[in-house]
Formats: structure tokens, sequence, C-alpha cells
């Protein structure tokens, strides 16, 4: 009699194993429900903006991830595949990352009772140098920790004190838009001035792309509008397609008109087009 062997079925995080590893488990659950694509997939063929190393991480539940590779992960998914709504997965999956980042309950505090002095005399140095190799270990744990997840770095503080801004909504152009080839087109996004600081004078400044640096060719900058606090304001600006298709992703942050950035802790404003033939 023939054995038959059972292929090995894959198991995603453990959710009752604290608010990471649920989270983890969602981008697990929701990448079985697009089909199960390999993390090779989601970069090259569905157009994932993180790198494999950094998709892959995200769903084994060792640590959050940050929000722009959550957002890469679950775009080309939620949105690209299963066709959700864009706005709305953003909304609902913001708001599970934020929810993760909070700290599990403390374990209750167990007193422990003073063992017996013991009667020879170097057992004392000894606990001192196991005392001390054990925090030498947790400092070391802490630092990598620490290196390990720049995203927890504290972020540059604007150039004018109260100064603020809050992204609102893609008025044009959702993120993975479809759009031709050879193609002029206009993306314009809403944000609020959120600070204390009046707007004057400002512009919105090209800071990077990936791919392709000919791809989508777009002005260098572009006004800002004047914007007094508590004001919403649309920014707009023209984008040339490249003439073959694939992916358009471009950065833009507000700067004054020497060019200094005036947000710097704050995370751009950025276009995401998918350019078909």
């Amino acid at each position: 009699m023939t054995e038959v062997r059972r292929g090995r079925v894959a198991k995603g995080p453990d959710p009752a194993a604290g608010p990471v590893a649920e989270f983890a488990y969602r981008l697990w659950e929701l990448k079985r429900a697009a089909g199960d694509p390999s993390y090779d997939r989601m970069r090259d063929e569905l157009g994932a903006l993180a790198s494999k190393s950094a998709l892959s991480a995200a769903a084994r539940g060792t640590r959050l991830p940050s929000w722009d590779t959550t957002w890469e992960f679950v775009r080309v998914l939620a949105v690209g595949v299963l066709g959700e709504d864009a706005e709305r997965v953003r909304h609902e999956w913001r708001g599970r990352w934020e929810r993760a980042q909070q700290p599990p309950a403390e374990a209750p505090v167990v007193e422990e009772v003073p063992a017996a002095r013991p009667r020879r005399r170097w057992w004392p140095v000894a606990g001192v140098a196991a005392v001390v190799a054990v925090l030498l270990a947790g400092g070391l744990v802490l630092v990598f920790g620490q290196e390990d997840q720049p995203d927890q770095a504290m972020p540059a503080a604007p150039m004018v004190d109260g100064d603020a801004s809050e992204y609102v909504s893609d008025v044009t152009l959702q993120d993975g838009a479809r759009v031709p080839t050879d193609t002029q087109v206009i993306k314009t996004w809403e944000i609020r001035n959120s600070g204390s600081v009046p707007w004057v004078g400002r512009v919105l400044r090209r800071e990077g792309a990936f791919g392709d640096p000919d791809e989508c060719v777009t002005p260098p900058q572009v006004p800002v509008p004047d914007t007094a606090p508590g004001q919403t304001v649309r920014i707009s600006v023209d984008v040339r397609t490249p003439s073959r298709p694939g992916h358009c992703h471009v950065y833009w942050k507000m700067a004054d008109p020497q060019g200094r950035l005036l947000l710097p802790g704050n995370r751009g404003l950025y276009f995401l087009l998918t350019v078909v033939g």
C-alpha cells in the first residue's frame, strides 16, 4: 500500500498572540482572499512599491510594518485584485494599523519571595555578574530593535512653529487609476491647513519617483494657493504619461519659494498611476 503524502497547509500568524500578530493575520487573510499571489508577483506584476522582504515581513507578525509598506500590501490586493474602493480601504486599514500600535495590557506583577542569603561569599558576586550580563544582553537587543524600526523615530519639526497640513482626499485619479500611454492628465489633491500658520506663496515640489525618472513628466513644482488656517485647498499638477505601459509613482512636498521644505517630517503627497497601452 502506497503512502499518500499530504501537502503542508500554510498557516498564518496566531491572531491571539497580540495586536501586531492579529494585524499580520488580517494581512495574511487578505492575501489568501486575493488568490495568494507570491511576493514577487505582488511587486513585479501587481505593482507593489515595497520590497519583497518588507511585504513578506508584514504578514509574519514579528513587528508592525510601516504604514507605507502596509498600504502597498493592501492596495495591490484589496484595490488592484479584489476591486474594492480605494478610499474606503485606506480608511479601514489605517484604523487597523493605528489600533495595532497600542501596547498590550500589562501582565500582573507577581511578587517574589526573596531567597535565603547563601552562606558562601562568592554567590552574590556571581549573581551580580549574571545580572550585568542579562542587562548588557537586553541593552543590545534594545539598540538593535530601535535601529530596525526607523519608522518610530521622531519626525523632523516644521520650519515654522504651528505649521501643519492634513491630507483630505484624492480629487482626481485615485491610487492605481488606469490611464493610457502618451496622454495628458491632471492630478488633483485636497489638503487642509490644520495648523495656525497661514500658507502664503508656497509651492508643491516634486521630490522623487519610483522607476524610470522619465516616466510621468511633470513640472518641477506647482503653486499652492494661499490658504488660511482651518481652510482646505485643492492643488493640481499636469502629468504626461510615458509611451510604454507600467506604473508611475511620484512624490511631492510643500516648500517655500527658496525651495526649503516647510514640513520635513510630514509624509509627502503622491500619485500612483497604472499606465496601459
